[in-house]
């Protein structure tokens, strides 16, 4: 009996030590309520600005100084470990100069992985590694097999404020996304958040996506955020994000997307520049919550341009670049036709607001002068949780397009006209199997507007025998010289709507 009790004692004991365990571990599973928890905490304090404390060194160093730089392959996180992700890590200096914290999660435990200047190959520069210890990193990048089984390519990059960029199969760098912007192309000034500290997920030896999570702060606003990638031909990356306000924001814009347009197809070149194109984007494509599709040529205006179209619950909008023909951009170099361009599809109703489009004045193609993202009608309080979540695509094979036909590109000129004709001329070309179902007798005319700084000349429309498809040819008179002009045109046959709708906004001159 005494030994029946002894024995049913130990069991007991056993099993307490046993949900103990367990308990324990469960508190050390990190997860996106940990980074909600410690965003929440920065938000109920005061705003503590980043100090810089890098050597001189690293300070002032030049560009090429800095590219100099570089993470050693052979030190790559995972690499002996042979997972099929792994992780290089960005030297801090010359832009980046504030540094980051990242750990890596193992077992459900985050881990910090400490600086060592060991793992850099410093190049030409003369720096005294030595004078590097606990510099810190300025951000990482992460590699995944996508154009050869053999070789892990660069497929996300996190690196300054809360930047990221990602390719998919056959692409090269273009355009970034941001983890949040504020105030954007106001005249107080812009506020950047930056994204502090980051946990990345061990994969597991099968792996084919990669989880990591950063905590985003700056004056006004703190937050969690949870980034999912899963790199292909079409390299995803799936973003969760919960905000908390220290106090109010004029402008929220979330999931923007920031490119670069110098001239195109609608802005000839000036200069002597040989390329007939410069871009990393040509289109803002808006997929609206009534089913339309509404395509946004991109400018480079002489002044800042910020325009908006005002939705509820948008289907997905995106920085699109859709011509990818090398004879339009002659550049061996930058390889403009192999840019992604990045589709964001909100995950529930994201209510009311507006998609703005910010385009400002560049000389050259070194600066992004592109910003697109969504405002909601109503920013949330100060200490109030407010999640949002988007699926963000980057594409160039199968890109997204629209199921009618689409504005394959928008020429601006006048061809046979006089140059003293002040009038101002465009050629629409749309494109789609739509047209292919229809025969040439079909009566498809054009529905063009213009604004009341506009008077319509000339709209008329023209079978493109060469494509299939259909040509727009208009004209406008700008009123007052000082102001923009808005212009809305689709095709159509009887009621059936057949193309996207394009809109576009001539700058003031």
């Amino acid at each position: 009996m005494l030994a029946r009790c002894i024995h049913r004692r130990a069991f007991g004991l056993l099993a307490a030590a046993l949900v103990a365990l367990l308990q324990c571990a469960g508190a050390v599973a990190f997860d996106f309520e940990d980074v909600s928890r410690r965003a929440s905490a920065l938000a109920a304090k005061p705003y503590k600005a980043p100090s810089t404390k890098l050597p001189k060194a690293l300070q002032e160093l030049t560009y090429d100084q800095y590219r100099d730089i570089r993470f050693q392959p052979a030190k790559a996180i995972w690499r002996n470990a042979k997972l099929p992700f792994e992780l290089q890590l960005f030297h801090p200096g010359l832009y980046y100069d504030q540094p980051v914290r990242i750990s890596e999660i193992v077992g459900g435990a985050p881990r910090e992985i400490r600086f060592d200047p060991a793992n850099f190959d410093y190049g030409k520069n003369k720096i005294d590694r030595d004078r590097m210890k606990n510099v810190g990193y300025a951000g990482f990048r992460v590699h995944y097999a996508i154009n050869n089984p053999k070789y892990k390519d660069e497929v996300q990059v996190f690196l300054g404020a809360s930047y990221f960029r990602a390719l998919g199969k056959d692409q090269r760098y273009g355009l970034s996304a941001r983890g949040l912007a504020v105030d954007t192309a106001l005249a107080s000034g812009e506020e950047f958040p930056r994204f502090v500290e980051f946990w990345i997920e061990q994969p597991a030896p099968a792996a084919k996506e990669l989880v990591i999570y950063a905590l985003l702060d700056s004056a006004r606003v703190a937050g969690a955020y949870r980034f999912v990638l899963r790199p292909g031909t079409e390299t995803v990356t799936m973003v969760k994000s919960r905000l908390f306000l220290r106090e109010h924001v004029t402008k929220l814009a979330l999931a923007p997307l920031t490119s670069m347009f110098m001239h195109g197809e609608n802005q000839r070149p000036t200069g002597r520049d040989y390329r007939p194109e410069v871009h990393d984007s040509d289109i803002l494509l808006i997929q609206s919550g009534t089913g339309e599709w509404i395509t946004r040529p991109l400018v480079n205006p002489k002044r800042l341009l910020v325009t908006s179209f005002e939705l509820t619950n948008p289907v997905g909008f995106g920085l699109m670049q859709r011509d990818r023909a090398f004879d339009s951009y002659q550049d061996l170099e930058a390889r403009y036709e192999m840019r992604p361009s990045a589709w964001v599809e909100p995950q529930g109703a994201w209510g009311k607001g507006r998609i703005e489009l910010v385009q400002i004045p560049t000389p050259d193609e070194t600066n992004d002068n592109i910003v697109a993202f969504w405002v909601p009608e109503r920013a949330p309080s100060p200490k109030t949780p407010f999640d949002f979540e988007y699926r963000l695509r980057w594409q160039k094979e199968g890109e997204t397009r629209p199921p009618l036909a689409y504005v394959a590109q928008s020429r601006r000129g006048h061809g046979y006209l006089k140059e003293a004709d002040p009038s101002i001329g465009f050629l629409v070309d749309f494109e789609g199997d739509v047209f292919r179902k229809r025969s040439v007798e079909d009566a498809i005319d054009a529905v063009v507007t213009a604004d009341t700084n506009g008077e319509l000349i000339e709209s008329r429309i023209q079978r493109n025998d060469v494509t299939g498809g259909w040509r727009l040819r208009l004209r406008v008179k700008r009123i007052d010289e000082r102001k923009p002009i808005e212009l809305r045109a689709f095709l159509r046959a009887g009621s059936d709507v057949l193309t996207t709708t394009w809109s576009y906004v001539v700058p003031p001159e």
